[in-house]
């Protein structure tokens, strides 16, 4: 995984999505649109996915998409839900990996 830049944190994703959505009248969707987009976009990282490591082959006329492409559209759409709702995502995910660390300490063969 190479950028020509850095990654920006989780905080600087969500700043960046508040930013871009910020400047429309509209502003945020309601929690519930928002989860039918992400279940929307989730469907459509199944359907790459599928296409490149599953048994479906694409047809003729679709376009070639990007797992990676996917993955960011979920990513943008995740952090919309989170800011919508109050939610700081590094402090969540810091929360989220101390828990597996603890819960799965023993469950996995450590690598070597």
């Amino acid at each position: 995984m190479s950028s020509a830049s850095p990654s920006p944190t989780l905080a600087q994703i969500q700043a960046s999505v508040d930013a871009w959505i910020s400047q429309w009248d509209e502003g945020y969707f309601s929690p519930l649109s928002n989860l039918a987009r992400l279940t929307e976009e989730v469907g459509e990282l199944a359907r790459e996915v599928n296409h490149s490591h599953g048994d479906k082959p694409k047809k003729a006329c679709e376009r070639t998409g990007s797992i990676g492409e996917e993955l960011a559209d979920i990513l943008f759409v995740v952090a919309t839900l989170a800011n919508s709702l109050d939610i700081d995502l590094s402090e969540e995910f810091a929360k989220t990996m101390a828990k597996y660390d603890l819960r799965d300490a023993e469950r996995w063969t450590k690598a070597t």
